[in-house]
């Protein structure tokens, strides 16, 4: 087994120092203020969203009927977010145990009747009625699970992990017939037949991770097979990502931050597992794309929840060239984010006073303060 690097990805995705230049004390600032800001948004999220009986979310406050609980897809969220909270340093400790209860709720999702097995999109009985598998959110779910093994060595949650990415496999399109063939489909629904950048992209992350834990080279030859097909089939001519390609060979050429930052991940994921650097400067590209793009108020226009896995990505990429420019980019959102859309009396962000607030948009906030408030690397990726 090669010696594992533990690289946190798009997970909670590790972090590094906050580099303001030639300031220890602005530095250490801005780390108070993204801790009190994550541990107050947590709160929020547990105070409104929380049903402690279940272990269960809401999936929006106020309530407006509908189903009681939340999908898998916002739950995962909100599991990452308490994952993040439970690495901050000094307090992370008091999370730990609300980690073990995202653990205890998340089970209520899981179908071992399905071959392969995998998470269902709404929880099951005697809960609710289960739901049609849908494979980006098991991916979500498949690097929370990788997060928890680095932080805690516990072989379940690699196990399952494991059981995630075999889940991807599966749901590789093998008809050679099919207009830009392979990729992994978005679901399993018989309802749509797209095959989605963020249905592959995040599969190639847990595969790297999981290469660079176990060794198996399974995991590098499919990651590099779902890399590919992204790069063969959604890449736009300005250096960015296109959504899905359906059947008939339509393309959704929306082009969501997450995707960005999914491909972007990967890539830093693959120059680490390979050392060619040619992975390192695609990364930086789409770094540089993706900052120009977004960069004149156009990141307001997706939802937090995409871009919070985009600027954790963008860390990401951070611990490996030290680059500032995109925590800066981080901190300028999540300040916009605080001083604009905060509700100060509640702690909750309401991107539309006229609507509820979301369990995915209010989880989103959690990460993305809790990963800007840590300095230094959650984890070493150069041991």
């Amino acid at each position: 087994m090669k010696k594992p690097l533990f690289i946190l990805t798009i997970l909670s995705f590790l972090i590094v120092s906050v580099a303001f230049p030639n300031s220890e004390a602005n530095a250490a600032s801005h780390q108070k203020k993204n801790m009190e800001r994550a541990i107050d948004s947590y709160e929020a999220l547990q105070k409104y969203f929380y049903q402690s009986d279940s272990k269960l979310y809401l999936e929006e406050y106020p309530h407006n009927g509908g189903n009681p609980y939340s999908y898998v897809w916002p739950f995962s969220r909100a599991m990452a977010a308490t994952i993040d909270m439970s690495q901050l340093k000094k307090v992370g400790e008091s999370y730990e145990d609300d980690v073990q209860d995202r653990l205890q709720g998340l089970e209520l999702y899981w179908n071992n009747e399905t071959d392969p097995v995998g998470y269902d999109s709404y929880v099951r009985p005697p809960f609710g009625n289960g739901g049609d598998k849908f494979y980006d959110d098991n991916h979500w779910l498949g690097l929370n699970f990788i997060k928890i093994y680095d932080a805690t060595g516990d072989e379940a949650a690699l196990n399952r992990a494991k059981q995630i990415f075999d889940l991807a496999v599966h749901g590789w399109d093998d008809n050679p017939a099919h207009p830009c063939s392979g990729g992994v489909f978005w679901t399993q629904a018989p309802w749509s037949n797209d095959r989605n950048t963020i249905s592959n992209a995040p599969a190639a992350e847990i595969g790297l991770l999981l290469y660079d834990i176990t060794g198996d080279t399974y995991y590098l030859d499919w990651s590099k097979k779902m890399y590919d097909w992204v790069n063969g089939c959604m890449l736009a001519p300005n250096g960015l990502y296109w959504d899905h390609i359906d059947l008939e060979g339509n393309i959704n050429k929306r082009q969501w931050t997450y995707n960005q930052g999914v491909m972007l991940g990967a890539s830093v994921l693959f120059y680490k597992a390979t050392g060619d650097s040619s992975y390192l400067e695609r990364a930086e590209d789409i770094a540089d794309k993706a900052l120009e793009h977004y960069g004149n108020s156009r990141i307001y226009s997706d939802p937090p929840y995409f871009n919070s896995i985009f600027l954790k990505n963008l860390l990401l990429l951070e611990t490996v060239n030290h680059n500032n420019k995109y925590r800066k980019f981080m901190q300028a959102y999540a300040d916009e984010m605080w001083e604009t859309v905060r509700n100060p009396d509640t702690g909750l962000f309401e991107l539309d006073p006229n609507r509820s607030v979301s369990l995915l948009e209010q989880s989103a906030m959690v990460e993305i303060y809790a990963n800007l408030a840590t300095k230094g690397s959650i984890l070493n990726i150069d041991k």
